[in-house]
């Protein structure tokens, strides 16, 4: 059973259709020029299988927490994920949602010059326009209050987020939300879990972000725990209006 996401209500952008796509545990919500369930269907059916066939034959990869070094061949969606684990400190799981929603989002790209794709709180986007990411942070009194824009007209950018409160996702730490900006999902998807885990309480946060800041590939992050925030990068954060009825 798939859980109803109500800040997915929050999610629009002018002149792009919005749709959701659910294949096993896979959840997404995308915004295309045009409506593209089927081909999102099958885009995430292959990269899924890809996934699912590399487990099969290296069923460890599955359960680990650590970083996981590949031997031989294997699909790049599983390259992707593991050398996202091995920057983060983490297992390749830890950057599957992410993994999933670029490499379905960039095929997409083939259909839609603009395309943003949520999984589970991890978002690839490629928009002509600025975009703004509301921060889900469960209890938090921040929770829905503040957003992230982002400029993703050159170059598709990712905002993933992962917390030790909110969803089902296997987390160390405590945090109520971890956001990480990256041009890679995988990596983005990977980090933010890899700095939640490092945050128990809020004295941890400034540790958190300085652990954070070590990633190679990371443009920025936000940690939110209860009425507190910590923040590095060139971010532009912005309140978040919600519409009135």
């Amino acid at each position: 059973m798939h859980q109803k996401r109500t800040y997915r209500n929050l999610a629009q952008k002018e002149n792009l259709v919005s749709f959701r796509v659910a294949v096993k545990e896979t959840d997404l919500f995308v915004h295309a020029r045009r409506p593209l369930e089927k081909m999102t269907r099958d885009f995430t059916l292959r990269h899924r299988g890809y996934i699912e066939a590399y487990i099969e034959k290296n069923q460890d990869v599955a359960k680990t927490f650590n970083p996981w070094h590949i031997n031989g061949p294997a699909p790049i969606i599983v390259k992707n994920m593991a050398k996202a684990g091995e920057k983060a400190g983490v297992g390749p799981m830890a950057a599957v949602a992410g993994a999933i929603a670029e490499h379905v989002g960039r095929d997409l790209l083939s259909y839609s010059d603009e395309v943003i794709v949520e999984n589970g709180g991890d978002v690839f986007i490629k928009a002509n326009s600025p975009v703004t990411v509301a921060i889900y942070a469960g209890g938090s009194p921040l929770s829905m209050q503040i957003g992230l824009r982002v400029n993703s007209a050159k170059k598709a950018l990712s905002v993933c987020t992962s917390s030790g409160t909110v969803g089902h996702s296997f987390s160390l730490g405590k945090a109520d939300a971890v956001c990480v900006v990256s041009e890679s999902c995988s990596l983005a998807d990977a980090a933010a879990t890899s700095i939640c885990n490092h945050i128990k309480s809020k004295t941890d946060i400034q540790k958190a972000i300085d652990f954070g800041k070590s990633i190679n590939g990371i443009a920025g992050l936000i940690v939110i725990m209860d009425d507190e925030i910590g923040l590095w990068g060139k971010l532009e954060i912005v309140p978040i209006q919600r519409k009135k009825g």
